[in-house]
């Protein structure tokens, strides 16, 4: 396997990062990944997704970093900034994916290391995400030293619209 370059998006090299991260985004919730998106899910609306984020990478209230492999986007991940002013030394992490085909190969676990290490850069020592509870990214995250506070059952509707699916709440104090 090539090296795995990782950067953040800026609004200097927003353009070019478009179309890999709809397809990433489209093809991760074709497989069923809970990330707030339903069935049927295509690439153009995953376009709209990206053009709200990019936003808010302007407004410098999310930062969005891709893994690359071979200059090519094969996973991304976000923190955000946008909380209350007695919470400025938290962020949330959002949208951590990769490509179904660089799946388990250790660009999940890079992308968040990164992420952590962005957030100090950003004063931010207390990191809070959900993740669909029993799925691959659980285990991840507990990996990582996440700690789970609790389950909310029946939290969101799974992509396929079969039912509902509990999500764990997790954080990770990074000060320490």
């Amino acid at each position: 396997m090539s090296q795995i370059n990782l950067r953040t998006i800026s609004p200097e090299n927003e353009r070019e990062a478009i179309v890999p991260l709809s397809v990433i985004l489209s093809q991760c919730v074709q497989q069923g990944a809970s990330i707030g998106f339903l069935l049927p899910f295509d690439v153009e609306q995953a376009n709209l997704y990206w053009q709200q984020v990019y936003e808010k990478v302007h407004a410098q209230t999310i930062v969005l970093m891709v893994a690359e492999q071979d200059g090519i986007i094969i996973g991304t991940v976000q923190l955000h900034f946008d909380l209350p002013d007695n919470q400025a030394h938290r962020a949330d992490v959002a949208k951590l994916l990769v490509h179904p085909q660089h799946q388990r190969k250790g660009i999940a676990t890079a992308l968040m290391q990164r992420l952590e290490q962005e957030a100090l850069l950003k004063g931010r020592t207390l990191l809070v995400l959900d993740t669909k509870t029993g799925e691959n990214a659980e285990h991840l995250y507990s990996a990582l030293g996440y700690v789970s506070v609790g389950m909310i059952p029946g939290f969101a509707q799974n992509p396929e619209l079969d039912g509902f699916a509990a999500t764990t709440i997790m954080y990770k104090n990074i000060r320490w």
